[in-house]
């Protein structure tokens, strides 16, 4: 890796199109055609590229809205990752800064890579807060391993919608203090490692019923419910010292004189509230700007990367056109502008890009995942006492979970017809319920029929229910005529033995539901 050059002689040394690439994160994708990674490499070497953001493949979520294109699994991801790292490092003029968004660990992007539990388990956890700087602290060790200086997370929006299609279980709740005792201790976990890290969506994105990805959410509050709710989290922990900030793509209009204009571009927010309000002088990140709450309005070629560092980001995260960017930014930027982007992201290379590449294992989760099973297991409904009655009784097991992506409906259905007929005759259900997925589209995965007939299990036998998922998806069940109903968060193997201690009386249930659920 070429030496780092302290700021002060990066300011004098690197010319204005240099510094300007400097901006630039454009998105690099760990399962890439050898084309297109050489089409990388040229571009990191001829724009003086700053930085990079990996998504897992070009079919990955952050850029395939509609979902149409096959993820193609490649076992060997992180070992490829690895390897990119060190081209692109070559290819590069100074270091390049190398992030990716590992919320809940390298598997947010990277499979069969060391996975955490997500924000929402944390939240449910609220005595220990030492357990989240634990994850905090390995999950940096393992973005070390890989090569990656910037984990782009934790997410700070508190998360009041219920509905809210992006956020939910990214969010380690709806109450403002949980939040920022949860997010400052992941953030020192991160930092006692040397990793940097990236609080987001500024100014908060969970009060939202639109996914920025595809449309622009609009949060109608007045500024004084902003600063007590939404904004609290950000002046908290920039009180506290974050590296950066990422600017989310949101319709704030009591904060602008242009409603109209994404708080991403806006530099009524950026430059005004984030920057001479709240008192940040670090370095801020705009959100992926491919997102279709944004790119979809500039047709016109580095126009929005222009708007986007204009309004005060420094770094422009996922910028597709970067030729045509440099171009608007030096046509229209003062030198003064572009030093004090250069100086503020210089700070963060010289604090994170270190020569010490030894190359490490990824650590094993384990033993951390079961202690936060047993923290933040949560008794919902019901008792310990109808619990332990329930135990007394003749009851049967039943599991509805997804076993196979090759299943199809007709499969699942028929499934269900199934259990319908062995579970004529008893009275005494002990339900274990995985939703097939994390994310709220269509229901959480489930098919009407499987929640009609799961909540005919509840109102017509005694059920206990212990949930293995997303808690919102409780919604859909009558969780209140259940003999008790127990939430574990997490599929995992630890949350799963933690659950079953629970039943069998061993442990007790400590957690608090971080949402509310109605």
């Amino acid at each position: 890796m070429n030496n780092m050059i302290p700021t002060k002689e990066a300011i004098e040394k690197l010319s204005l199109i240099e510094k300007v690439g400097q901006l630039f994160m454009p998105a690099a994708f760990i399962n890439d055609t050898e084309e297109e990674i050489q089409k990388l490499e040229k571009l990191i070497s001829e724009h003086h590229i700053g930085s990079l953001c990996f998504f897992h493949s070009r079919a990955s979520a952050a850029t395939n809205f509609e979902g149409k294109k096959k993820i193609v699994v490649n076992k060997n991801s992180f070992d490829t990752l690895r390897n990119l790292i060190k081209r692109y490092q070559k290819a590069a003029t100074y270091p390049l800064l190398i992030s990716i968004d590992a919320e809940w660990g390298l598997a947010m992007r990277i499979e069969n890579t060391p996975q955490y539990p997500y924000a929402i388990t944390l939240g449910a956890n609220t005595e220990n807060k030492d357990l989240v700087f634990e994850v905090g602290k390995q999950i940096a060790k393992d973005c070390k391993a890989v090569g990656i200086h910037w984990n782009l997370s934790p997410v700070v929006d508190v998360n009041v919608n219920p509905n809210n299609p992006v956020i939910g279980y990214r969010s380690f709740g709806d109450n403002k203090h949980n939040v920022v005792t949860m997010a400052t201790a992941y953030v020192k976990g991160t930092q006692s490692e040397n990793v940097l890290t990236s609080i987001k969506h500024f100014p908060g994105h969970g009060d939202t019923a639109t996914d920025s990805h595809l449309g622009l959410p609009v949060i109608d509050k007045s500024k004084k419910d902003l600063l007590e709710n939404e904004l609290y989290p950000f002046q908290n922990l920039i009180d506290e010292g974050v590296d950066s900030v990422m600017a989310g793509h949101l319709a704030v209009p009591a904060l602008t004189t242009s409603p109209e204009l994404p708080s991403s571009i806006n530099k009524d927010i950026i430059t005004g509230v984030l920057r001479n309000e709240m008192g940040f002088d670090g370095v801020v990140i705009s959100d992926a700007l491919n997102m279709h709450a944004v790119s979809k309005n500039y047709p016109t070629k580095g126009e929005l990367e222009w708007l986007a560092f204009n309004a005060g980001n420094d770094v422009l995260c996922f910028a597709e056109h970067i030729e045509e960017g440099i171009q608007f930014i030096l046509q229209n930027a003062s030198e003064k502008q572009i030093n004090k982007s250069i100086e503020r992201i210089w700070h963060l290379k010289e604090k994170a890009i270190t020569e010490d590449s030894s190359e490490s294992e990824v650590t094993d989760p384990s033993s951390l995942n079961r202690k936060i099973a047993k923290q933040s297991l949560t008794l919902h409904h019901g008792s310990s006492e109808d619990i332990a009655n329930f135990k007394e009784t003749n009851f049967c097991t039943l599991t509805i979970k997804r076993f196979g992506t090759d299943q199809t409906k007709k499969d699942i259905l028929d499934n269900i017809k199934e259990m319908r007929k062995e579970v004529k005759n008893e009275t005494e259900i002990l339900l274990l319920l995985t939703p097939p997925q994390i994310k709220p589209t269509n229901k959480f995965g489930f098919f009407d029929e499987e929640i009609d007939f799961i909540n005919d299990l509840i109102t017509t036998k005694n059920v206990v229910l212990y949930h293995f998922g997303n808690p919102y998806a409780l919604k859909f069940f009558k969780t209140e005529k259940t003999t008790a109903t127990v939430i574990a968060y997490q599929n995992f193997k630890e949350f799963q033995d933690v659950a079953t201690e629970h039943f069998l009386g061993k442990l007790e249930a400590k957690g608090k539901l971080p949402v509310s659920l109605s």
